[in-house]
């Protein structure tokens, strides 16, 4: 490696640009500067990157075979150091890339210094960012799948386990378990959807763009991103390099899937709650009270919701860096990793807790099932009995029901329990058979509709996910 030391009478010079300015950076530069201490996570990346656009440039004949074979065999020691924690990370040399080269150098010499031929550090990290994030959506993938799985096993368990379904949290009509879990595995589906779209969009090589016009040389990008897994080179170099569109989507997805988290996971608050005791979750994931010996707290469900806010803060970080940005690169595109890492880490903790305590949790069906004897659950059945055996306008069959409601309420009874006398003071047509309408096992079992929450249909769509989604 080249000797930077300062020498008598003269000003250090900065390793990377020392030919153009004579003077060092000030200490406080150097460490606004420096993203080492994060991007060094896209190590793997860059010598993947580095080994592709080397051997695309022995293939053109600009690199000799001999220094290709010699960069090559630098680079996997590299990463055998990276793998095992030998390797120093230097933050006096600034980035991941220039701490790779530097180590290059030092293990085979000048031909180090001819792998950044026809490339810039801008279409290096460019690259570099879309190959970690293409991995992290792939592992993001598997986790989700595994939360799926757990919500399927646990909605087939619960395709006949009645409970009240809730709008504004109050009691609206009686579903099924399983249904209700059904639910969220539809909308992991969607969030699935969307880091596919991601991926697909990002699969694009910027290397070979350079620093935003492209090069003189004649490089074959096609043959890079062919090797890096890529279905074709970006069109347009200066948008290669500048594009941060992935990340944005990857944060938009994760911000989205991590909504979605934290709704389950305030349903398991409350589901585990005294109050609603609909469902126990394993002790390894509930702690206990420093003052209060009874206390059993959810806190990884808590935890879950806590940390949407963070991964929707990593979006609203990266939106609000980008949005002023003229083309092409400007440093403050250095502050594209960090979010994207933090919101990665933060699913990968969040995703695996998630599926931890739905694997786990045991269901107390009684519990649910003495739940449905509040708040009149079959009162919309009853109104579309009327419609359907009395023939009468759903409005009028509304307020009919409205009424009857009303008069359980005063007796302090469900609609099942009052008496046909009582009934027909306000529906003289009303026969014994209103009270088919009224029982809750039946009002589950009718909802056949498709996506309904009948019993049958949730083994259905429970059987029908399984081949959609795993």
């Amino acid at each position: 490696m080249s000797d930077n030391r300062k020498q008598p009478g003269a000003p250090a010079a900065n390793p990377l640009w020392g030919g153009r300015f004579a003077e060092g950076p000030a200490a406080i530069m150097e460490e606004i500067n420096a993203s080492v201490a994060f991007d060094q996570r896209l190590a793997q990346q860059d010598i993947a990157g580095s080994k592709a656009h080397a051997a695309m440039l022995v293939a053109q004949g600009i690199l000799t075979a001999e220094d290709g074979e010699a960069i090559a065999g630098g680079l996997d020691q590299i990463a055998a150091e990276i793998t095992s924690g030998a390797f120093h990370f230097d933050p006096a040399l600034e980035d991941v890339h220039m701490n790779i080269e530097a180590r290059l150098r030092e293990l085979i010499g000048e031909a180090a210094g001819r792998l950044h031929t026809a490339r810039s550090r801008n279409d290096q990290v460019a690259t570099d960012m879309r190959l970690w994030v293409r991995e992290t959506i792939d592992a993001v993938d598997d986790e989700l799948k595994a939360l799926q799985t757990a919500l399927l096993d646990q909605a087939e368990a619960a395709a006949a386990t009645i409970l009240p379904g809730f709008t504004h949290l109050q009691p609206a009509q009686p579903v099924t378990f399983g249904h209700h879990l059904m639910a969220y595995v539809e909308m992991l589906g969607r969030d699935r959807g969307r880091f596919a779209d991601t991926r697909r969009r990002l699969n694009e090589s910027p290397l070979g763009a350079a620093a935003l016009a492209g090069t003189s040389f004649d490089i074959d990008r096609q043959a890079t991103a062919e090797a890096l897994g890529f279905d074709r080179p970006a069109a347009n170099s200066m948008d290669a390099v500048s594009d941060r569109d992935f990340c944005l989507e990857f944060l938009a997805a994760a911000s989205i899937l991590a909504v979605h988290l934290s709704r389950l996971a305030e349903e398991l608050v409350l589901w585990t709650s005294p109050a609603f005791d609909l469902v126990a979750l394993p002790d390894s994931l509930t702690t206990g009270s420093s003052i209060m010996p009874q206390k059993r707290n959810p806190d990884a469900a808590e935890l879950v919701r806590g940390k949407a806010g963070r991964v929707i803060g990593d979006l609203t970080g990266m939106l609000t860096m980008l949005k002023g940005l003229p083309m092409t690169y400007g440093k403050d595109m250095q502050e594209d990793k960090e979010p994207v890492f933090d919101a990665a880490d933060t699913l990968m903790l969040i995703i695996p807790a998630t599926t931890a305590m739905i694997a786990g949790m045991t269901v107390n069906a009684e519990a649910m099932r003495a739940l449905t004897a509040q708040g009149f659950l079959t009162a919309t059945d009853l109104a579309d009995w009327l419609v359907r055996e009395l023939d009468m306008p759903f409005r009028d069959a509304h307020h009919v029901t409205g009424a009857i409601v009303k008069l359980a309420e005063t007796k302090g009874c469900d609609l099942g329990d009052l008496a046909l006398e009582d009934l027909q003071q306000i529906e003289p047509r009303l026969t014994d058979e209103v009270y088919d309408a009224l029982d809750i096992d039946r009002a589950v079992a009718g909802r056949t509709s498709e996506g309904g929450t009948a019993p049958k249909n949730v083994k259905a769509s429970v059987k029908a996910a399984r081949k959609r989604f795993l």
